[in-house]
């Protein structure tokens, strides 16, 4: 490609001062040089952190208000939430006596006249005029007659000569009013007006842009980039918008999987792997010890992992699975093919107490193999520390489960050949691979201990392959979930008691530590001390929650596993990982104050024994939350109740919480509505990246700048920038 950076819209010359450049930047011009804008509007744009001529093209509206969306302002009735259009007739500030200043503007359309009154927003009246059409929307209340309190409104034209302009509703049939962010300094009159006055510019050099070919857009049934971003400005009708979002959905799985396809080469392919040897030495004998067969889906996921091992391509792989699925065992099965090869294997779990329980179950099950098996953990001290550095630095041990201090200084392996990380989420990025990067590089398998849905997991970790456990062995008993309520407590109660008096133990699960004069819901403090006195006296107790100190938490939580405490009060501490075979009861006080993937965690603590379990949730929230946890009475498939949670809570709360590293910055894709997309978009990155991995092929320029722009400060951290 040839050519300069343009002279912009207004015919100001371009910021470069040069006419050389690659045509791919000429969006990059600064925004004051299109049309309409200047300097001072710049200014308040780049609050709004629009910047360029790409930033405005992509500021596209939040929503759309077409004709039938409109109410005659004769119809619109107190306690209704309308939407209507007119001109303003009049307009005025109105002070109260408390000095609350109210603008108010009377709207005329054809069928009558209302009041709209922006109660502590005088400054609205700077931007209308009398004579303006305006579109406004927001509830009817009743205050010195009927009147409208606009939650926004829309500039929709300008009439400045302030002739009779009402406007009739049949004259807007068919108009789309477009709805942008706007800004106190910047209003929706502005947006709509440098937007239509620069998109025929905007439109014709985003053409550069579009690194999808024909063949593959129509392949996916996808528009041009073109009219995507052209359609979502000026929408000839509704229904042109979903395949103009659609496209722009897949640009940002594709670009998001190009970056973390680029982390996947970097970690598996960039430097050579190690490539073990499978004797059936240690595999076969481990295999044939087990009193239980392996599930097909276990046997699946072994294959995968054996041929990542294999192979002299790094593994870089993620295992999910449902509680109860067998992660541990194809995990182990992964660090024996490690130690018959001749190398060392760890894993690392993020609590002292779990990598115990870790230790003994993997120590329990390769008692018949010539293997050792190591605990490296921060409480050890003194002769018990420097014993078990030794045996690991020496190679005597070749399966090491610890905690983070396994990435302390003072701890060497002689020959460390796979690392497995297990709960990954609850480790930082920096932590989960400070135990990876050593030379030679381990193969890393991580473990996931909540189950989401394919498409939100392909998303997430896209920089790693993906296995899944989606079977449960055979045998299993499920555990039984009811709903209750507030009325049914003291029967739940007597339920714990009898399975207590039975030498059983229990949960009992608060959302919140202490009681709050905001809320109602019962509080694990004040809870404890009622129960310990009367409805659980003479039973041993204890209380755990996330203020206290981690040796302190530990320590109860070992109590509690040894059988020297009834009843477990807590938050959701207990939420995964600890295994109690003895707890047979859970409860969950106010349930719905929780996701339903949260729940389902935490019902996966009980049940672990040979006597079935039961997890009870008080709810407390209506029928409406009823409904929701009734979901899990009716299912124990995790990714099921995952992919309702991810309906119900919507994916900004997902990516809140991420801790992956990755910045999603998914404005337009939906992962429920565009999960069809992910796939193709990953399978195109990674094609794109195992041809050229630093896009630095001529034909890739595109791309390398596309991703800067989006992923420039996560590029530079892991080292693909």
């Amino acid at each position: 490609m040839t050519g300069g950076v343009p002279a912009s819209p207004s015919g100001s010359p371009s910021p470069s001062g040069s006419d050389s450049g690659p045509p791919l930047l000429r969006l990059d011009m600064p925004v004051q040089f299109l049309k309409g804008v200047g300097p001072k509007r710049a200014e308040a744009l780049a609050r709004m952190k629009i910047l360029t001529a790409r930033d405005l093209l992509y500021h596209v509206p939040r929503r759309y208000d077409d004709a039938s969306t409109i109410t005659p302002v004769a119809l619109a009735q107190v306690g209704m939430d309308v939407t209507v259009a007119g001109e303003v007739r009049s307009k005025g500030v109105v002070p109260t006596r408390s000095g609350l200043r109210i603008f108010q503007a009377v709207v005329r359309d054809a069928s009558g006249v209302v009041t709209c009154a922006w109660p502590g927003q005088p400054w609205v009246g700077r931007n209308l005029r009398v004579g303006d059409r305006i579109l406004v929307t927001g509830p009817v209340k009743f205050f010195h007659g009927r009147q409208i309190q606009p939650r926004e409104h829309v500039l929709l034209s300008r009439n400045p000569s302030g002739s009779d302009a009402s406007a009739d509703p049949d004259d807007l049939a068919g108009t789309i009013f477009v709805v942008y962010p706007a800004s106190e300094d910047l209003s929706q009159w502005f947006f709509r007006q440098v937007v239509a006055r620069n998109l025929d510019w905007l439109a014709k050099h985003v053409v550069a842009e579009d690194f999808l070919p024909p063949d593959l857009r129509k392949a996916l049934g996808l528009v041009s980039l073109a009219d995507a971003l052209r359609t979502l400005h000026a929408p000839p009708s509704m229904d042109r918008t979903k395949p103009a979002v659609r496209r722009l959905a897949f640009d940002e799985f594709f670009l998001l999987q190009l970056m973390q396809a680029r982390l996947r080469h970097r970690a598996t392919q960039a430097q050579p792997g190690l490539a073990f040897v499978r004797t059936n030495a240690l595999v076969k004998a481990l295999h044939d010890s087990l009193p239980f067969a392996l599930t097909a889906a276990q046997a699946r996921v072994l294959r995968e992992i054996y041929a990542d091992m294999t192979s002299p391509r790094r593994m870089n792989r993620m295992l999910q699975g449902d509680v109860g699925s067998g992660k541990t065992l194809v995990a182990l099965f992964a660090m024996i093919l490690a130690a018959e090869a001749g190398r060392q294997a760890a894993l690392m779990a993020p609590t002292s107490i779990l990598a115990d329980q870790h230790a003994r179950s993997i120590r329990k099950l390769v008692r018949p193999l010539p293997v050792e098996v190591e605990v490296v953990v921060g409480a050890d001290i003194g002769k018990r520390r420097r014993s078990a550095r030794a045996r690991v630095a020496s190679g005597s041990a070749q399966l090491v489960v610890g905690t983070h201090a396994l990435i302390q200084e003072g701890v060497e392996f002689k020959s460390l050949g796979l690392v497995v990380v297990d709960e990954q989420h609850r480790f930082g990025v920096r932590q989960r691979m400070a135990l990876a990067e050593r030379n030679p590089r381990p193969d890393v398998l991580v473990m996931s201990a909540t189950p989401i849905p394919r498409s939100l997991a392909m998303t997430l970790h896209g920089d790693m392959d993906m296995s899944i456990l989606d079977e449960l062995p055979p045998g299993r008993r499920p555990v039984k979930s009811r709903v209750a309520d507030s009325g049914t407590r003291a029967a739940v109660y007597q339920e714990v008691a009898r399975r207590l008096a039975q030498g059983r133990q229990a949960y009992l699960v608060y959302p919140l530590i202490e009681e709050s004069e905001k809320s109602d819901f019962r509080a694990a403090e004040a809870e404890f001390a009622r129960l310990e006195k009367e409805t659980f006296a003479g039973r041993r107790l204890a209380l755990m929650h996330g203020r206290l100190p981690p040796d302190e938490k530990d320590r109860i939580m070992r109590r509690f596993q040894a059988g020297r405490i009834d009843l477990l009060v807590a938050t959701t501490v207990v939420e995964v990982g600890i295994d109690v075979p003895n707890a047979t009861v859970m409860v969950v006080e106010n349930a719905e104050r929780f996701g339903l993937s949260q729940l389902h965690q935490l019902r996966g603590r009980v049940g672990r024994g040979s006597e079935a379990g039961l997890f009870v949730m008080m709810a407390g929230g209506g029928a409406d939350a009823e409904e929701r946890l009734q979901l899990l009475s009716k299912t124990d498939d995790g990714f099921e109740v995952a992919l309702e949670d991810l309906r119900l809570r919507g994916q900004g709360d997902v990516f809140g919480a991420d801790q992956h590293g990755h910045r999603t910055d998914l404005r337009f894709a939906d992962l429920l509505e565009h999960r069809d997309l992910v796939g193709p978009a990953q399978e195109r990155a990674r094609a794109v990246v195992d041809r050229d991995p630093d896009l630095a092929h001529s034909g890739n320029a595109l791309l390398r700048v596309l991703l800067e722009h989006r992923y420039g400060d996560r590029a530079q951290l892991f080292g693909v920038g």
